[in-house]
């Protein structure tokens, strides 16, 4: 069984966010514990796994993305790199559709060679700060808001953009204060930057100290910083170690999320189901 590693919203190899892929052979998928195992082997935030759908139905591939603790609702990342691989394996072309405990998703491979994902915007609503969230931060919240339960995320916004660079949250505290994580963003300082806005995420309840890129966040980045700076389109930067841009484009209840993607790492998963 063919297993790779694909760099997510990254142009060059060892940035953007890196996921597990793996595409089955199988009519359905195999028992959790193996998917679980396999996630929990490759140690990386996400590994997706994909299986054909039969024809004529409402989604091509069936998708499910596993962290090295839990299985998610909803993954950005290792859903581009799954359309990555299909793409570039021949195994896929134009838009695929993908059924996933979400719903369906849709990702169209463009000549560019970037990537479009359909996304369901993150129901956002202004909440209070739970207690502990500015102490386990180390920064003083501007606003925050709740993303729903399929992403189950705090969003918080920084005084700039300083204060999401800087941030050296305190983990333990910060997995007391919600359901998955925290993201926080500020808006961009320079607007020169090539970028609009800037974020980090963190979610240790699903085992992930910070994640590199967060597609997921920027289901609920897009529509909170679109509201805001009045433009359906922009440009998310995530300000982690391996860092990444995100292009997001509001329609309607749908966001549209696209980047790149690069193999790395193409080899042979040799314990099988």
């Amino acid at each position: 069984m063919r297993i790779r590693i694909v760099d997510a919203f990254a142009d060059r190899s060892f940035t953007g966010n890196p996921a597990g892929v793996l595409v089955l052979d199988t009519p359905t998928f195999p028992e959790d514990s193996w998917l679980q195992n396999v996630a929990r082997e490759v140690n990386l935030s996400e590994t997706a796994f994909a299986h054909r759908l039969p024809p004529g139905g409402r989604a091509d591939w069936a998708l499910r993305w596993l962290t090295p603790s839990t299985e998610v609702d909803m993954c950005g990342h290792a859903t581009l790199a799954t359309a990555h691989v299909l793409h570039t394996t021949g195994a896929a072309t134009g838009t695929v559709r993908f059924l996933a405990r979400c719903g369906i998703l849709t990702a169209t491979a463009h000549d560019d060679g970037t990537i479009t994902l359909d996304f369901p915007v993150a129901p956002l609503s202004r909440t209070e700060a739970p207690t502990g969230l500015a102490t386990a931060l180390g920064s003083a919240p501007l606003t925050v808001e709740d993303t729903g339960e399929q992403i189950g995320d705090l969003l918080v916004e920084l005084q700039d953009e300083a204060s999401v660079r800087n941030l050296a949250p305190d983990l333990a505290e910060l997995a007391r204060c919600s359901q998955r994580g925290v993201i926080v963003t500020a808006l961009a300082d320079d607007p020169g930057s090539g970028y609009d806005f800037v974020s980090r995420g963190f979610f240790p309840n699903v085992g992930i100290d910070e994640d590199p890129v967060t597609g997921s966040a920027h289901t609920a980045l897009a529509p909170y910083w679109s509201a805001r700076l009045g433009r359906n389109e922009l440009i998310g930067f995530q300000a982690s170690a391996r860092s990444g841009l995100v292009h997001t484009a509001l329609r309607g209840d749908r966001v549209l999320l696209t980047g790149r993607a690069v193999t790395v790492i193409d080899g042979e998963l040799l314990s099988t189901p």
